[in-house]
């Protein structure tokens, strides 16, 4: 009988390992999907049934909306949006610290990730002190004799388990390329380390 048990408790555990993640993944998808339509849908206030006088919801309008939004901004920004319409944009921004602050810092960041000059593209391994602690980081500026600091480069280091990070001015020669693509590593650093590296 303890075999038996003991058997069960392992099976369970297996499955566990495989049920927890992929659960809590599929979970907090679809918490975003949900709350993200939930809070741009608009289906229920402007469309009412005639016959009960109840609004109508219809799911997943709210994400479509968005959807059909971005693609028409980028629509817009590529064909239509000038320079003169930039300029007027970016003095109505200035005149707004907070809002211009908020919109830079997340444009700047959005287009690390998306955008078509990549920010996080060069993993690096960074020696931090002098008994051979490494870090691994991405390299963000790779000449900073703007700032008064030739020589030195700016390194991101994203934190495991968080979207947060910090950035590290630091000697270029204490900095090594990691010859792995961007995405893995920043998968094995967000990960702690417990994803695999192929």
């Amino acid at each position: 009988m303890n075999r038996v048990a003991r058997a069960l408790i392992r099976y369970f555990l297996k499955g566990l390992i495989v049920v927890v993640p992929l659960g809590a993944a599929i979970f907090l998808v679809y918490w975003a999907i949900a709350g993200l339509d939930r809070t741009l849908n608009l289906s229920d206030i402007l469309l009412i049934n005639p016959k009960t006088g109840k609004p109508i919801y219809i799911p997943g309008l709210g994400i479509l909306s968005v959807l059909i939004v971005i693609l028409f901004a980028g629509i817009l920004l590529t064909y239509i949006v000038t320079d003169p319409i930039k300029q007027w944009f970016a003095r109505w921004l200035n005149r707004l610290p907070l809002l211009k602050f908020l919109y830079s810092s997340i444009k700047d960041l959005t287009e690390a990730f998306v955008g078509e000059e990549k920010k996080f593209n060069e993993p690096v391994l960074v020696e931090v002190n002098e008994f051979g602690l490494k870090k691994i980081g991405f390299l963000t500026q790779k000449d900073l004799s703007a700032l008064g600091l030739p020589g030195q480069v700016a390194v991101y280091f994203p934190w495991s388990y968080s979207f947060a990070g910090q950035v590290v001015i630091i000697s270029a020669d204490k900095v090594t390329p990691i010859n792995k693509s961007a995405a893995e590593m920043m998968k094995f650093v967000i990960s702690g380390g417990v994803s695999g590296l192929e």
